[in-house]
């Protein structure tokens, strides 16, 4: 086990280049999920550093179910602590009562993915948890309101042609999520494999990048005047998780997300590093006509909402808070540092729970969690290269190998 932890901590090491705007990630600590008591499919949990910092790695793979039963177990204490903490928290916004979040649940079920309701079974199986609780987490950021940032560059607005997206989490502090932080790579044994940085037992997505280089990221517009939203939809985090499992264009995606219905208002950004090499913003406010309800921008275009303040081979919806004059100063020589300290500028303060990058042309991500009650802004990034992740230390990825067993040794060849 230690050789494999070494084995994956060197190939972490060399996904740093000159230049990374945060030292290299180490692995430690690596524990398999496999054998006996396992459903099939795999998983391994592995620690990412910087300096003080750590945050786990999980990666998993098979069905959907499987992939839960795995993430469940290597993640069970953390589960544990965070999920029903979670809904108590959320549900004192109800004068203490969860039956809103399972009201939430029953009514957004039939339109929500199966794979992550199987995912779902399988964590609470794996983590030992009621499944109705783990439910009504997955309801809680359907009835509350926020507000987040997302900026995407590409092309000759970076300093080498790739991708790079922002994501700002900006929500409520109180709630703990970020003291539960865990980075999961699902590796499907049907679908393209995808990256979440999330929490803890969360399968839903609040962003997320695949291994075709499409990158979501959301930003909540719905004012908590317009409660109680439409809830016989799926939520955000829900069918994020669908594109990254089905879009392998940016195309893909756009026309996936039109045949989603609608819960309330929301501002989307988009983007794919490896096809089509460009992003979108997109507006989607429920409430509105249906003529209205669905906007979709692309880069300096006059009719975006920001506009005049748009700029070549740029996307971005910050509700005000600076985002412009930094992009205009620094257009051409963005990269991963650069976003970085541009997501640092433009968080909600007092509710900065994570900012992210995302490099969707190299698969590469920087991420940081709040501590304590500090901002996501003044913390530590990690640095993950999704393409030198080696879990069984064979030199081939992971990303690779996948959760298939073509030697029929009932191991999944990403842990042979």
């Amino acid at each position: 086990m230690a050789g494999l932890a070494c084995a994956l901590s060197t190939l972490l090491c060399r996904g740093a280049v000159a230049g990374s705007p945060a030292p290299p990630v180490e692995a430690a600590a690596l524990v398999r999920s496999m054998g006996e008591g396992s459903p099939g499919g795999a998983g391994y949990r592995a620690a990412l550093r910087n300096g003080q910092v750590t945050i786990p790695l999980v990666v998993v793979g098979g069905t959907p179910y499987q992939m839960g039963w795995h993430l469940g177990r290597l993640l069970q204490a953390e589960i544990r602590a965070f999920i029903p903490a979670a809904v108590d928290h959320v549900a004192k916004e109800f004068g203490g009562s969860a039956e809103p979040l399972a009201a939430a649940w029953s009514s957004m079920a039939p339109f929500t993915d199966d794979r992550l309701e199987q995912e779902l079974l399988g964590i609470a199986a794996g983590a030992g948890i009621p499944l109705p609780i783990l439910q009504q987490a997955h309801a809680s950021p359907l009835l509350l309101p926020y507000s987040c940032s997302s900026v995407a560059a590409w092309g000759d607005a970076t300093a080498d042609g790739h991708l790079y997206q922002t994501r700002n989490l900006d929500w409520d502090m109180a709630i703990g999520a970020h003291r539960f932080a865990a980075i999961v790579l699902y590796l499907p044994a049907e679908g393209v494999p995808h990256v979440v940085p999330g929490f803890a037992g969360f399968a839903g997505a609040h962003c997320g990048m695949n291994a075709a280089g499409i990158v979501l990221a959301e930003m909540g517009d719905s004012p908590a005047r317009e409660m109680p939203y439409d809830l016989h939809a799926p939520h955000f985090t829900a069918w994020f998780r669908t594109l990254l499992y089905d879009a392998r264009s940016l195309d893909q995606a756009l026309g996936a997300f039109r045949r989603t219905p609608l819960t309330k208002r929301y501002h989307f950004v988009f983007g794919d590093g490896r096809q089509e090499k460009r992003a979108v913003k997109v507006r989607a406010h429920a409430p509105l006509t249906p003529a209205e309800r669905i906007r979709v921008w692309t880069d300096a275009d006059p009719t975006d909402e920001l506009a005049p303040r748009v700029l070549p081979g740029i996307v971005y919806q910050d509700e005000g808070r600076g985002a412009f004059p930094y992009l205009e100063a620094h257009r051409g020589r963005l990269d991963a540092a650069a976003m970085i300290e541009l997501c640092n500028r433009i968080p909600i303060r007092g509710s900065n729970v994570v900012n992210a990058v995302f490099d969707a042309t190299e698969l590469r991500l920087w991420i940081a969690y709040a501590a304590g009650t500090a901002d996501a802004a003044l913390q530590p990034y990690l640095h993950l290269h999704l393409g030198r992740l080696d879990g069984d230390g064979d030199g081939v990825p992971d990303l690779q190998e996948g959760s298939a067993d073509r030697d029929g040794n009932r191991h999944p060849d990403f842990l042979d």
